[in-house]
């Protein structure tokens, strides 16, 4: 099934952020309307540095106010030594909390892209712009082997649900093989804690099937109709080897059960205007009577990590699932 987004192309460039910042890509964005204003956390790539999160904001999403990072890379032998990118954020009490992609191994120089294992890492500031503290004490979720997470367990959407914090984590199991040849598969776990800095508990079974094929969260509830969606990539794989080739969306009346069926394509190739291989993580947020969806794409027919922009899509709300009227989807 499709519920297709109409897309807008390009809102945000790579190359214009403070000090080279994202001077060779900008990434993986997780967004936020908050005070009028749209927060653009991005991942910057640096050359020969790494991929930091950093931040840009706009009023109408076209014109940026460039930040800059607002994580570092932690000290050597830190779960963020070599990256500290993709945040995710809840607000309480006067404190921003974010649980943020660590990891200690990158790629070579210039790139530095993050290699696996993935970690799950906490911050917290008062305001969005920071200064961000870093709670290394607070351990979400780490990979286990032998589990749906053994290699990768980074974070996701967060929420307050039925008495207790959510957190979808990507999570992955097995091992990169050569192009084309699937040795790893990745679905979303669901984290649950009585407050934002845990215990957190991790589920025996992911909220979807390893077969799927999906990384990366962000949730939207209708109101109108008390259906949740939840946006993902789909992870793609050819001869060039593995990447993300669209955007996909999951509904259901309850955010704690999935079902693998209920799905359709949200963006990929034949209604992206400007990338028609490869589409990055959705971030979705309300503006107006629309649903805008932030991505990231390498544009044409790459698949390349670098050199990467953001991206706009919109949906027409209300939003329900695709040929649904009034029954509700068991």
């Amino acid at each position: 099934m499709r519920l297709d987004a109409n897309d807008q192309g390009i809102v945000f460039e790579y190359g214009n952020g403070p000090d080279g910042c994202d001077d060779l890509g900008a990434r993986e964005a997780s967004v936020l309307f908050h005070d009028g204003v749209f927060h653009l956390f991005y991942d910057g790539a640096k050359a020969d540095v790494g991929w930091r999160a950093c931040l840009a904001t706009s009023s109408d999403h076209k014109n940026w106010k460039h930040y800059g990072p607002v994580l570092e890379l932690g000290t050597e032998g830190s779960p963020d030594s070599a990256t500290a990118t993709a945040p995710w954020f809840y607000h309480e009490n006067g404190l921003w909390h974010t649980y943020y992609l660590g990891c200690r191994q990158i790629t070579p120089k210039p790139d530095c892209v993050p290699s696996p294992p993935y970690l799950t890492c906490k911050a917290e500031a008062t305001s969005l712009s920071g200064p961000w503290h870093k709670r290394y004490d607070v351990v979400a979720v780490r990979p286990k082997p032998g589990t749906y997470y053994g290699e990768t367990a980074c974070p996701g959407w967060i929420f307050h649900h039925e008495g207790r914090y959510r957190m979808f984590f990507s999570a992955a199991a097995g091992e990169i093989g050569e192009p084309g040849v699937a040795r790893i598969q990745r679905t979303l776990g669901l984290l649950s804690a009585p407050t934002l800095n845990g215990p957190w508990t991790v589920p025996d079974q992911p909220a979807l099937p390893l077969e799927e094929q999906i990384e990366n969260s962000s949730v939207y509830f209708e109101p109108s109709n008390g259906f949740w969606f939840l946006f993902t990539n789909h992870v793609g794989i050819d001869t060039r080897g593995e990447y993300t080739d669209a955007i996909w969306v999951y509904w259901s009346k309850d955010p704690l059960k999935w079902n693998p069926a209920h799905k359709a394509v949200v963006l990929d190739g034949s209604n992206c205007t400007w990338s028609k291989v490869s589409i990055g993580m959705p971030s979705v947020v309300k503006s107006g009577n629309k649903l805008a969806m932030f991505y990231d794409a390498p544009g044409g027919d790459s698949i390349g990590h670098m050199r990467r922009h953001i991206g706009l899509a919109w949906l027409d709300l209300p939003l329900a699932p695709p040929d649904w009227t009034s029954s509700e989807v068991e």
